[in-house]
């Protein structure tokens, strides 16, 4: 039974593996292609940084510089995730006090129109 197993272990594996035809790959294009997108050109904006794998589709480092791109990734990331503790927070019974009568008892998808109504939502 054991080697039943071990053998269709050994035939799964080698069907993932490369097929090997003999030939050496050759590209015959100059300009470098990007690694995340192999059919677009590599950015030069993002050469030397970590993680650079060429992926910018829309060529959006061409026009920003890219320090404030990784700077706004990194802010936007982190008020995302401030802001889904919020969310599961006030699930969990978290409140602010004192809290207005009208806000009692509301939950985070129903917290919206009782916001308007109390006027909350004009802040934002």
């Amino acid at each position: 039974m054991k080697s039943v197993i071990i053998a269709s272990l050994a035939c799964s594996a080698a069907a993932f593996a490369p097929a090997s035809n003999g030939r050496a790959a050759t590209s015959l294009e100059a300009s470098a292609k990007s690694k995340a997108l192999p059919w677009l050109p590599n950015p030069s904006n993002l050469d030397g940084r970590i993680g650079a794998n060429g992926f910018d589709p829309l060529g959006i480092s061409e026009y920003f510089p890219v320090d404030y791109l990784v700077e706004s990734e990194i802010k936007h990331g982190r008020v995302c995730m401030m802001a889904w503790a919020g969310y599961v927070a006030v699930d969990l019974g978290a409140r602010i006090y004192p809290l207005p009568e009208s806000m009692q008892g509301v939950t985070s998808a129903t917290a919206h129109d009782p916001a308007v109504a109390f006027g909350s939502m004009g802040n934002m």
